[in-house]
């Protein structure tokens, strides 16, 4: 065989051993691709509205005295008459629970050049107390406000609902039928169906009224309505 034909000859399984990997890698390629899992992914969302039915406040009493003892001694008395008038109003022990006790320092306002110096001690004494009769509640908060006099100390009040597990029901599915709607119309998009569900991830936002600061006897309470949020995230199959 002379040697130009034993080049074209190698030349010719070379090419044919470049065009053996190329089909080997392409047909690799399009079963990766077949083989992926198509997927979607949306998040839905669900409101429910109730009317709280709990109320929750803090009070209690601050006092100031020359020193620790008798700032203590004078905090303390009027925090029981506000205790007292409440439990006398029908709130029962076990919804009455201290929320804080301190007692700091008072100093003087010095002229420029000079020290300040302590001239008595400041006390507080308060606690959270539930009430779970709304109908009550504003009669019982004016009776411990007055029992307690000028060291009365109210920083709040909130609301809640005590059993709000149909409301959260209600809320899911909302949430899961806003996003199965979601998920089927991106479906019909991508020219597809939609399979079984793959994960589900929730996330609960309680709604609530923002606390109502009172230093003053309190009017009617108005508990309003209070809105029980749920967002799930839902992954499902697409076929």
């Amino acid at each position: 065989m002379s040697p130009a034909r034993t080049r074209v000859t190698s030349m010719f399984v070379v090419l044919v051993a470049i065009g053996a990997v190329v089909v080997g890698c392409g047909s690799d390629n399009k079963t990766v691709t077949k083989n992926s899992p198509r997927e979607i992914t949306v998040v839905g969302t669900g409101k429910v509205q109730g009317e709280p039915d709990t109320l929750q406040a803090t009070i209690g009493a601050q006092a100031s005295g020359d020193d620790v003892s008798s700032a203590i001694a004078a905090v303390n008395a009027a925090a029981d008459k506000v205790i007292t008038a409440m439990k006398n109003a029908g709130v029962a022990s076990a919804d009455i629970q201290t929320e804080q006790m301190s007692i700091n320092p008072n100093n003087t306002n010095p002229p420029p050049g000079q020290a300040s110096q302590v001239s008595g001690y400041q006390a507080t004494n308060t606690v959270r107390v539930t009430i779970r009769d709304l109908s009550k509640a504003s009669e019982i908060l004016d009776q411990a406000i007055a029992a307690g006099g000028n060291a009365t100390r109210l920083n709040g009040v909130s609301f809640s609902i005590n059993d709000d597990s149909k409301l959260m029901a209600g809320a899911r599915e909302r949430a899961f039928d806003d996003a199965k709607a979601k998920a089927k119309q991106y479906a019909k998009l991508s020219n597809g169906s939609l399979g079984s569900v793959i994960s589900i991830d929730e996330q609960v936002n309680g709604g609530g009224q923002e606390p109502m600061a009172r230093t003053m006897a309190m009017p009617a309470i108005e508990p309003g309505q209070q809105t029980v949020s749920v967002s799930v995230t839902v992954k499902w199959r697409l076929k």
